[in-house]
């Protein structure tokens, strides 16, 4: 690797291990064995790399669930059991990545006073929700951007809520049955009409 690369591999450590506001340049440099005129060089400044080491290891997050899930949520014809299936392997991924959704928090707390960091997760953001629809759906969002767009916001929005409830008491957190029964007691609304 040369030292452009370098520097984001140290970026993205030092994040999940001090945090977005606790990262110098110098931890950064100290993690990947570069020089300190290098992020100027190679980034423009320690904001514009630290933004981009954190869109990649939420990036890397999202393919590993992808990946790793073990479950093809086109192979699973009833929706309940594909939701609960997809779902049960996103939980059981959060206590490895506990350190991405600290500094998830820590970044969303930020962006209201950091303009530049608020411009470099907002496209990405909606390139996420895309990757969740097929992630979580199969759903293609070249073939219907749509479905992917609208499917992909409800996903974060589920994801992020799940996260925080995981992050503040794991014990009373939903579970992937809690959220499919959640999700049945929402849509098969049996009150009388």
């Amino acid at each position: 690797m040369g030292h452009r690369e370098d520097l984001l591999e140290g970026a993205k450590r030092c994040l999940l291990e001090k945090g977005y506001a606790r990262t110098t340049a110098r931890d950064i440099v100290a993690a990947s064995g570069t020089n300190l005129a290098s992020i100027g060089y190679h980034y423009g400044s320690k904001e514009a790399l630290l933004n981009l080491a954190f869109l990649k290891v939420t990036e890397e997050w999202g393919d590993t669930v992808g990946e790793d899930s073990g479950v093809d949520p086109t192979a699973i014809a009833d929706p309940y059991e594909r939701f609960e299936a997809v779902w049960g392997k996103v939980i059981g991924s959060y206590e490895a990545s506990r350190a991405l959704w600290k500094l998830q928090l820590e970044v969303v707390s930020r962006i209201e006073d950091e303009p530049e960091l608020r411009k470099a997760i907002a496209g990405p953001q909606q390139e996420g929700r895309a990757g969740l629809a097929e992630n979580f759906q199969g759903i293609d969002g070249k073939t219907d951007p749509e479905k992917a767009r609208t499917a992909g916001l409800v996903y974060q929005a589920l994801l992020a809520g799940v996260m925080v409830q995981w992050l503040v008491d794991p014990e009373s957190a939903p579970s992937a049955r809690d959220l499919t029964d959640g999700l049945r007691a929402i849509l098969e609304d049996d009150r009388p009409v």
